[in-house]
This record gives C-alpha cells, sequence and structure tokens, in this order.
C-alpha cells in the first residue's frame, strides 16, 4: 500500500468517522446476525419480567434492560472499529470511536430492542390466547360430556322400571317367560355399564336393540312383529349410545301395548347424502292432533341429539297415510372418530 493510499484510506475513515459501525450500517447480513445472537437473551429477559409484571415496574424494567442492551452492542462495535482503525492507522482514540459508534447505533439499538421485545409479547400473546382457546374447548367439551352423562343416567332407570314392570305383570301368568326376561335384562344391565362411549357404531346399538326386543317378544308374543331393514354399509357408523332403545320403547308403548290386535314395529337405516337417516315406525294410531311427543324417551333422545350434533340433525314424528307413527331420524354419517357439533 503507497503512502498516498494510506493517507487516502486514513481521510475516508476520518471522513464517515465510523470503521466498522459503517460496514455494520451496510450490512444488513451482519446486523440480522447480531440479533439473531441477542434476541435468546432478550426473550429470557422478558419471559422472567413477565413472571413479576407490575405496571409501571415491568415498563422501567424493560427501559432500563434496552439501554444496557444498547449500550453493550454499542460497546462491541466501539472494539471492533477500534481494531480497524488500529489496522488502517487512522489515529482515532478508543473514546472517540466510541462517541462516533454511539451516535451512529445507540439509538437504533434502543428501537431494535423494543422491536425484538414488541415481536416476543406479539408471540405470547398469540400463544396464551391459544391456551386459553383450548382450555375453552376442553371445558366446553367437558360440560358436554357431564350433560350427556346426566341425560343418560336419566335414561337409564327409566328403562329399567318400564322392564321391570313388564316382568312384574308377567311374573304371575308365565313365570318360565319372566325369568327369561331376567336374563336377558341382566345382559341389558351389563351392556349399560360396561359402555362409557357416548357414540358406538350402530351394529352394537342394533345388538342391544335386539336384545330388548327379545325381552318385549316374550312379553307380547305372537302380537309383535319386528323387522330390521339395515344394509351392511351402515353399520360402521357411529351414533349416540342407547339411540334407538328409547324410541322402540316409545312405539311399543304407545302403538302396540294398547292394543289387543296384531302389532309391527320396523327399524329401517340408509346412508343419505352424508347423513344417517333412521326410521322407526309402528302400526298403532299415531300421533294424535295437537300432541307433540314430548315423553321422557323422545325429550331425552332430542336433548342428547341437540348436544351432540346442534342443528346438524333433525328429529322429526310423522303419521302415516292410514295409521302408524314413524319418528324420522337425520344425523351425520361417520366411522371412526366420534362426531361432535362444531357451532
Amino acid at each position: 500500500m503507497s503512502t498516498k493510499g494510506g493517507l487516502s484510506d486514513a481521510k475516508s475513515i476520518e471522513k464517515t468517522g465510523h470503521g466498522l459501525a459503517h460496514l455494520v450500517n451496510r450490512s444488513p447480513a451482519f446486523f440480522l446476525g447480531a440479533c439473531a445472537l441477542f434476541s435468546p437473551v432478550i426473550f429470557w429477559i422478558c419471559r422472567q419480567l413477565d413472571r413479576q409484571r407490575k405496571g409501571f415496574n415491568y415498563v422501567w424494567k424493560q427501559a432500563t434492560s434496552g439501554l444496557t442492551f444498547a449500550f453493550l452492542h454499542v460497546i462491541v462495535l466501539t472494539c471492533g472499529a477500534r481494531i480497524e482503525a488500529a489496522f488502517l492507522g487512522t489515529g482515532k482514540t478508543w473514546l472517540e470511536l466510541l462517541g462516533i459508534v454511539m451516535t451512529n447505533h445507540f439509538h437504533s439499538d434502543v428501537f431494535t430492542y423494543a422491536a425484538i421485545v414488541s415481536c416476543w409479547h406479539a408471540v405470547n400473546y398469540f400463544r396464551k390466547f391459544r391456551q386459553r382457546d383450548a382450555e375453552a374447548a376442553r371445558l366446553q367439551a367437558d360440560l358436554a360430556e357431564a350433560r350427556l352423562q346426566a341425560l343418560r343416567h336419566q335414561l337409564q332407570p327409566h328403562f329399567l322400571f318400564n322392564t321391570l314392570h313388564s316382568i312384574s305383570t308377567l311374573n304371575h301368568e308365565d313365570p318360565k317367560a319372566a325369568n327369561r326376561m331376567l336374563a336377558r335384562l341382566s345382559e341389558l344391565l351389563r351392556f349399560t355399564l360396561e359402555t362409557h362411549a357416548q357414540q358406538i357404531p350402530l351394529q352394537q346399538e342394533i345388538d342391544f336393540l335386539r336384545r330388548y326386543l327379545e325381552i318385549e317378544q316374550i312379553r307380547f308374543g305372537d302380537r309383535l312383529l319386528v323387522r330390521f331393514d339395515i344394509p351392511d354399509d351402515v353399520l360402521e357408523a357411529r351414533v349416540p349410545t342407547l339411540l334407538l332403545q328409547p324410541l322402540v320403547e316409545n312405539a311399543l308403548r304407545h302403538g302396540i301395548a294398547p292394543y289387543s290386535a296384531k302389532g309391527e314395529i320396523s327399524i329401517r337405516v340408509r346412508r343419505d347424502n352424508g347423513m344417517l337417516h333412521l326410521q322407526i315406525s309402528d302400526s298403532g294410531p299415531g300421533l294424535k292432533s295437537g300432541s307433540s311427543g314430548s315423553g321422557v324417551g323422545l325429550s331425552n333422545t332430542r336433548a342428547r341429539l341437540a348436544q351432540i350434533y346442534g342443528s346438524q340433525h333433525r328429529l322429526d314424528l310423522v303419521n302415516g297415510a292410514d295409521k302408524g307413527l314413524t319418528v324420522d331420524v337425520h344425523i351425520p354419517f361417520s366411522v371412526g372418530e366420534p362426531v361432535f357439533r362444531t357451532e
């Protein structure tokens, strides 16, 4: 390097006056690298201060930390500028370089610290929001589960009472038939005690219904005819536990039991446009004018369907053209994981 070139470089350094600071201003990669280096420390400070946040005290501590960060960064840059100044022979002292770097970088370092703290708070608030949202969803699910359990507990004594009443009625007329009914009842009770899921495959629900109908078949004898029309492609569909039994029991109680003539109960299931369509029909006189069907079984079923599916379900009572009543139930068709309302 010539003397003239050396003097030219020295004058350039004196003119710009910030050695390495000039390089940093021109190098985004160096600046981003410094931010990446200091960010973990700043994040740690934010976490510590956030735990003891108390209004103005928090702001004061963050301001002190920001000024300290800016000053330490200036010291690091000044040391680098001093090494470069010594190499180029500019004659700048450490204090002179400190003043130059302080003028060019201190304010921007403070803003950088504030920006990093703001980013941490934005991420932290988002994380807390997600946690609160997840906690609210969990509490909502727990509440829904508790409501469904309460509805099931309401349904089981009702079913048990009606079945025991049928057995007591038959006990004096046909003790052997009453014993068979008790055996079937024990199987049903075992199912209700061992099944805790709110939704089960339709196949399992149909198996339970068949056992229940075996009891009623013993009670009604030839007076009762039961028809199932259920294709294989819907047997894996998820349905609420004890969905069909109260509806069939209601059909037996109002459409078959009061009459001496033979009666028929039919259970039909179809898949239609993403929905599972279940129909329970009886051959009774149908729903009386002005009646809405508000018995325990129907009311309980309506409440459970509303709790599980919200507005994604339908339950309609439809009188036949000549006689009989059909309960139409529409719920989302799903296989695998239970389905709950998303609204």
